[in-house]
């Protein structure tokens, strides 16, 4: 039974638009996302259109029962590259035609953003009739002004939008981003929900999300946010504890939960945690950046309630050079000793398929988990979670391949070797099968309808996994986020060279790209 406060409800009949706001996965996914909450709201409050949520594997809205196929626009949201099987599993069960050439002016306009969306529309560019490029605030409205005004679906109206790729016309196009943090749309009355099946609590069930910051220039070559969003921007914290206020004003709820790309790395992170404590507030936050954790943090973390600290060291230091993460051991075994003398469960994140890695390097691994694992009183405490480096568009790794192989040896060796720890480890097919999704071309999109009827076999995945030359034109390339190609080969070959790139917040300028893409846009 599921019991929702905050929902919109209006009459059908005294709005312009229908629109169905729709998630590929499952409630508990989908209202954990802040960026699908934040159009939630942000739509609603708009009198012309009617925005509901239509959230995996369900057809018809949340808010009326209404079928997808009655909705004038259809947006999913794209966060993680497996949910594209569940896109067209949801068109093809609300008889709504999945290739846009096959549907008429009498179905719905189809539309997609998200992470995914942005880096690389290509593998769904068959299903979709327009791809949102970025943060879609602005955009969708734009949108929404536009298809308000037409007589039908049409799509080359919609070029004139900024951050837009509509596959008909195969246009180029430049990521658009949210430049002032303290001027755009904060959820202030989100949708509160509850349920006895965790499948309909949110993973922050019961807690107010804070859009803290968004972006991340620390340069982890396998993050592909981090090169999306860049630059870093953050929300002012006084503001950000006003928006709480607000919050709990209409909802009742106490506990915060901080919501950004680098929450450690916020300039004024101890300001606004002892600012909302003071209110009041118990503070939670997904993930810490280590080298930004202080033992007062943590102490403050603790006295507001937080049960469970989430790291990721990533690998063993001569890899983490290889992606750029500049972690030193003692800041590692630092923040872990606070946080065992704090009572913290802890889990932590490490990376298999690094370029460069051998044999060795995981057995080293091995040893540097139990090492961590044992100094904890109680091993079992200490959680950690393997998985395979996928390399993603618009990063230094997108000119690597998936080592299916490989990555399956080192998976069973893990898994034999840290057999009495509390360990879990991504299914490497899983992995190759992310990757393909991720940096596939519009070919592949003939695999993903063919997977409605019949899961395609290893075999049939190995047969179209991609790999790309340094000097080839990549399928992504009129996608242009912000961040130079040039800056990216760079960083491939520092890579290749055991070279670190200095974060830029405390270094110098590398001329990436990024801080231009935001000049642009405030001009």
């Amino acid at each position: 039974m599921l019991y929702e406060k905050n929902i919109f409800q209006k009459d059908y009949k005294k709005v312009d638009i229908r629109f169905g706001l729709s998630y590929p996965n499952i409630y508990r996914t989908a209202m954990s996302s802040l960026g699908y909450n934040i159009l939630y709201n942000l739509i609603n409050e708009r009198e012309d259109t009617w925005c509901e949520r239509i959230i995996y594997p369900n057809i018809k809205s949340l808010e009326s029962n209404t079928p997808s196929k009655y909705f004038d626009i259809i947006s999913f949201s794209l966060q993680f590259e497996e949910d594209y099987f569940n896109v067209l599993q949801m068109l093809k069960d609300a008889e709504i035609p999945l290739k846009r050439k096959d549907r008429g002016d009498d179905d719905p306009l189809i539309i997609a953003g998200g992470p995914c969306a942005t880096a690389n529309p290509l593998p769904l560019s068959d299903f979709i009739d327009l791809f949102i490029i970025g943060e879609g605030e602005h955009t969708i409205n734009e949108i929404l002004n536009v298809y308000k005004n037409s007589s039908n679906n049409d799509l080359e109206k919609f070029l004139d939008i900024e951050g837009i790729y509509i596959p008909e016309f195969d246009n180029k196009t430049k990521i658009r981003i949210i430049e002032n943090m303290d001027e755009t749309y904060h959820i202030t009355q989100p949708v509160i929900s509850k349920s006895d099946d965790e499948n309909y609590q949110s993973i922050f069930n019961n807690s107010i999300m804070l859009n803290v910051s968004r972006g991340c220039t620390r340069g982890c070559r396998f993050c592909m946010a981090g090169y999306l969003y860049r630059p870093t921007r953050e929300t002012n914290w006084k503001h950000l504890i006003d928006i709480a206020i607000e919050n709990r004003k209409n909802t009742g709820l106490n506990k915060v939960t901080l919501i950004g790309a680098a929450v450690s790395d916020y300039s004024d992170l101890d300001k606004l945690i002892d600012g909302l404590e003071s209110e009041g507030f118990q503070i939670s936050t997904p993930s810490l950046r280590i080298e930004s954790i202080t033992k007062e943090t943590l102490v403050t973390l603790k006295k507001s309630g937080l049960k469970t600290i989430t790291l990721a060291p990533e690998s063993i230091s001569k890899l983490r050079k290889v992606v750029n993460k500049s972690i030193l051991e003692k800041q590692i075994f630092t923040v872990i000793k606070n946080a065992i003398e704090l009572d913290f469960n802890i889990k932590l994140y490490f990376l298999i398929g690094i370029p460069g890695e051998s044999n060795e390097d995981i057995h080293e691994l091995c040893e540097y988990m139990k090492k961590i694992a044992n100094m904890h009183r109680n091993p079992k405490r200490v959680k950690f979670s393997i998985n395979p480096v996928i390399p993603k568009p618009h990063t230094p790794l997108q000119w690597e391949c998936y080592d299916f192989k490989d990555i399956k040896k080192k998976t069973r060796y893990i898994q034999k070797e840290m057999k009495n720890y509390n360990i879990k480890c991504e299914s490497p097919k899983k992995g190759l099968i992310q990757y393909i999704l991720s940096c596939g071309n519009r070919s592949i999109s003939t695999i993903i309808e063919k997977s409605l009827e019949k899961q395609p076999t290893l075999k049939e995945w190995k047969e179209i996994t991609p790999k790309y030359d340094l000097d080839e034109k990549l399928p992504w390339s009129n996608i242009d986020v912000g961040v130079d190609e040039r800056f990216l080969k760079i960083e491939h070959r520092r890579l290749r060279n055991l070279k670190q790139t200095p974060w830029c917040e405390t270094s110098t300028c590398y001329n990436c790209g990024a801080c231009e893409k935001v000049l642009l846009e405030k001009n």
